[in-house]
């Protein structure tokens, strides 16, 4: 996926062709200021605003304890991304506002908005001295108890779009019946895969603060006994042999060192039983020599700058999975999510090569 600009005309278009346009101050200052905006009228509920009829400059303003002024000036910046439509002095919600932003929209992504106003745009004041020393700020170990909610509320909404894919595409054996989710919190991947496969159960290993924050959001989703949360540590817990069909490791890679991962995938190995399929779900860094790829290479910096070792390639991640006895298989891509990957590995025999 890349980021461009389009040409609402043909001076404009002779203006990019002829590099005529200076695009740096559009990166440096025009997106700043579109991202802060949305996230802004996210967590201060312009949306729900209007689509409970405040339709006006000034009745948004006043619905959102606003300034009138300064919503004006909010609402043309979100006009002119397509998140609203300006019709005779009223504004009204797109498809794309209604579908993805809406807090009653079942594929909002609104929670992880609010997590990035309220927590991680600060993180990104942190870039300069993360480029100078390559010391991520490994949030996990500062988090309150407030920000673990909204950290679990958040990763509920960046998993909605691809929970459903990845129960669709994951290689499952047809008989399995268990599985284990490293690191699953929210429990949308595990619900999706046992919602597709009657017999299976899943439990997620997570951390207590995890678990605390994250067991609310689960228990939404009316699973039961099916999906289960176990409070504990793959870097430090044993897992049982010979127990599991499916392991699945999403969104945490990118918080172990190449050495964690390892012992990670060692541990799968011998958890899985014949057949079975360890999944690391991640956003890949992309081959320098290949064509750009920009949500794979914004990811990676993101993951560097707020966590352990920032994003890792399709390559890496099938040598630990080989040094640990599995097989790879091949790579799926997401098609919600551009940049994002399914890298699984199959187990033989269920016995790790001494």
């Amino acid at each position: 996926m890349q980021l461009r600009v389009f040409p609402d005309n043909l001076k404009e278009w002779l203006a990019l062709k002829f590099n005529l346009v200076p695009m740096p101050l559009l990166h440096a200052q025009v997106l700043p200021v579109i991202s802060r905006a949305l996230l802004e009228a996210v967590d201060g509920g312009i949306f729900e605003a209007i689509q409970n009829g405040h339709t006006t400059a000034e009745a948004i303003a006043e619905a959102c304890g606003f300034d009138p002024r300064a919503t004006t000036q909010l609402l043309g910046v979100l006009s002119s991304v397509h998140y609203l439509k300006f019709k005779k002095g009223e504004y009204h919600l797109t498809r794309l506002t209604r579908k993805w932003i809406l807090s009653d929209s079942p594929d909002t992504v609104r929670d992880l908005a609010i997590y990035n106003n309220r927590i991680v745009w600060s993180w990104l004041e942190k870039m300069g001295k993360y480029l100078k020393t390559g010391k991520g700020l490994q949030y996990h170990d500062s988090l309150e108890a407030d920000e673990w909610e909204l950290y679990q509320r958040g990763m509920w909404a960046a998993a909605i779009a691809e929970a459903r894919e990845f129960a669709r595409n994951a290689p499952l054996p047809k008989n399995a019946t268990r599985m284990l989710d490293i690191g699953g919190s929210h429990g949308l991947h595990s619900v999706e895969a046992c919602r597709r496969y009657p017999e299976l159960t899943a439990t997620i290993l997570d951390l207590p603060g995890a678990v605390e924050k994250a067991a609310p959001l689960l228990a939404k989703l009316n699973m039961g006994d099916r999906v289960v949360h176990q409070p504990g540590n793959i870097l430090t817990d044993a897992l049982p042999e010979n127990a599991y069909d499916l392991i699945l490791m999403s969104s945490v890679a990118h918080h172990f060192t190449e050495e964690q991962n390892i012992l990670v995938a060692q541990k799968a190995a011998r958890a899985l039983r014949p057949g079975g399929v360890f999944i690391i779900n991640e956003f890949i860094r992309p081959d320098p020599q290949a064509a750009p790829e920009l949500v794979g290479s914004s990811t990676d910096l993101f993951f560097g700058l707020t966590s352990t070792s920032g994003n890792w390639s399709v390559a890496e991640i099938n040598a630990w999975q080989r040094a640990a006895g599995l097989t790879p298989l091949r790579t799926i891509g997401y098609r919600a999510i551009p940049g994002r990957f399914q890298v699984g590995a199959k187990c033989g025999t269920g016995i790790l090569p001494v």
